[in-house]
């Protein structure tokens, strides 16, 4: 975590001052703004020390302070989204967080997000968005009818690897998600089940796909 001085180029030198230390970054978020100073939030891989990495940092002028944390997917895990109306979306979310209580005890890290949402585009561009979230596993889409755009959202984030799952609903969403569950509760479980290492259960060995 570093502080700094809101300015143009900043960035640059951080993560120029990162790569001559072969630093490989996995995450970077500016997390607040305003207009004297600026938090920076780096995730990444260092081969060499840590403390030079801090100390070289600290020399540049731009920056305030630097900090060493622990790096949110120890702390945080895996992360399971899940949209749609609100009452579905409480249903799933109340079995997506027994389950993965069940896990977090035995040694896992997951946190489970909700966003209550209507409207074809709405939903949309929210599941298109997922991809841009960091440490996403699984997206669940909780509603009564969903369809068009949407459908065509789920197929995108898809083939770029995430995994979705979809109530048993109106529409044609179900048809393009990975698994379908009739049950709310059952459907944040299996999501939780589907994405830790804790659990024996791929989704790819079901024999079928609607439940």
């Amino acid at each position: 975590m570093i502080a700094t001085l809101s300015a143009p180029g900043v960035l640059h030198q951080l993560t120029g001052v990162i790569a001559q230390h072969h630093g490989d970054i996995r995450s970077v978020s500016i997390i607040e703004e305003h207009p004297a100073d600026t938090r920076i939030y780096f995730e990444l891989d260092l081969p060499g020390s840590e403390q030079v990495l801090v100390e070289d940092l600290q020399e540049l002028s731009v920056v305030r302070s630097v900090s060493a944390v622990e790096p949110l997917q120890k702390i945080y895990g895996k992360r399971i989204i899940i949209m749609g109306g609100g009452a579905q979306v409480g249903q799933v979310a109340l079995g997506a967080i027994a389950e993965a209580d069940r896990h977090n005890i035995r040694g896992e890290h997951i946190s489970v997000d909700t966003i209550p949402l209507v409207g074809e585009q709405s939903l949309a561009a929210a599941v298109r968005a997922v991809r841009r979230l960091p440490r996403v596993r699984a997206l669940v889409l909780a509603g009564s009818l969903m369809g068009g755009d949407i459908e065509t959202a789920v197929r995108e984030v898809r083939s770029e690897g995430l995994l979705v799952i979809s109530l048993n609903m109106a529409g044609s969403v179900p048809d393009a998600c990975d698994l379908v569950v009739t049950d709310p509760v059952q459907a944040g479980v299996m999501a939780v089940m589907a994405v830790a290492d804790t659990a024996k259960f791929t989704i790819e060995r079901l024999r079928r796909r609607v439940f």
